[in-house]
């Protein structure tokens, strides 16, 4: 049995397989999700678990590189964008801003979405990987 780091076996099999450049999304309950896309669906109910915390143990397993957002975010959303940029502000780590209709087109190529049940728009977010040495 695993003493530390994240438990949900799907997530930890889906960041151990990951290279640098690799993707994986991080969306709230409403974000769709692409049949041909992994879906780990964590939803419990409106709002549990939070975008934020499963951002930060997700992100706090893998080493991020860059991270996409909707531009609509900054507009819809000023209170958890300002959590994330909070949460990487320590980090070397690039943010780039697309149409919402892009990041969702980006999905396609991620490893895979981890469903949350957050209810806030535009809660999303593309994490790429970084290279560890």
């Amino acid at each position: 049995m695993k003493k530390q780091g994240i438990l949900n076996s799907d997530i930890s099999r889906v960041l151990s397989y990951m290279g640098h450049t690799d993707t994986l999304c991080i969306g709230d309950c409403g974000l769709p999700i692409p049949d041909e896309v992994e879906r780990i669906d964590l939803a419990l109910c409106f709002g549990e678990p939070t975008f934020m915390r499963t951002l930060e143990i997700v992100a706090g397993d893998m080493k991020v590189e860059k991270i996409v957002l909707a531009e609509e975010i900054k507009e819809k959303n000023p209170d958890v964008l300002g959590k994330i940029q909070t949460y990487f502000a320590s980090q070397d780590v690039e943010v780039e801003f697309v149409p919402h209709t892009e990041l969702k087109a980006r999905t396609h190529d991620c490893k895979a979405v981890i469903r949350t049940g957050e209810t806030t728009p535009y809660a999303n977010i593309i994490l790429q990987s970084g290279c560890i040495f």
